[in-house]
């Protein structure tokens, strides 16, 4: 009966054993887990992190296309204006006689045309003529005395706008008389 007692507690014991290694690897695999866990989390960051950067670059290469997209277009768009101007000017020239004749129809075919391409890029030529002269928009190479001053008088070149961005001044003639205060007291206008 001993041996019985004693193959019990010595296959009781096999089991305890197993028990006892069970616990003593518990707080392992619980430092295990928490480790992987911190991994995991860590490649979760280093991905979004990832994306987040992609995304930034995309924004920021779209935004570059763009700028030079628009960069290249105003550069195109001022070497046209000369162009749309000659045309005008031409036109305004040609004798009231002359104005059916089939060269004189085709060079306002061409302006037409011409003017057609600037009106879709968003291009639009702005009023001067009357308006007080503003140096953001007028560029003045001449002054006419005895004229109502600080006012264009004339227009020898005429202002573009690219949506709501100036794309070139006007070359204007601007009336210098002295302007009248609200005290009677004359002051040019500068």
């Amino acid at each position: 009966m001993r041996d019985i007692k004693q193959t019990t507690a010595t296959s009781a014991s096999p089991d305890r054993e197993g028990e006892v290694l069970a616990e003593d690897r518990e707080p392992s695999l619980d430092l295990d887990m928490d480790a992987i866990v911190a991994e995991r989390d860590a490649y979760l960051d280093q991905v979004q992190r990832g994306r987040a950067e992609f995304a930034n670059f995309r924004r920021r290469t779209e935004q570059e296309r763009s700028l030079i997209r628009e960069l290249v277009s105003r550069e195109l768009l001022a070497q046209i204006l000369p162009i749309e101007d000659d045309l005008q000017r031409a036109l305004r020239a040609v004798p009231a006689e002359q104005r059916e004749t089939s060269w004189v129809q085709g060079v306002e075919l061409i302006e037409r045309k011409l003017s057609g391409i600037l009106d879709r890029a968003g291009v639009t030529q702005f009023e001067s003529l009357g308006q007080l002269f503003d140096p953001a928009v007028h560029e003045a190479v001449a002054t006419e005395p005895g004229t109502s001053g600080g006012t264009v008088v004339e227009i020898f070149q005429p202002g573009y706008r690219l949506g709501q961005s100036l794309l070139r001044p006007a070359m204007v003639k601007v009336g210098d008389a002295p302007a009248e205060n609200g005290t009677g007291e004359n002051h040019a206008v500068q």
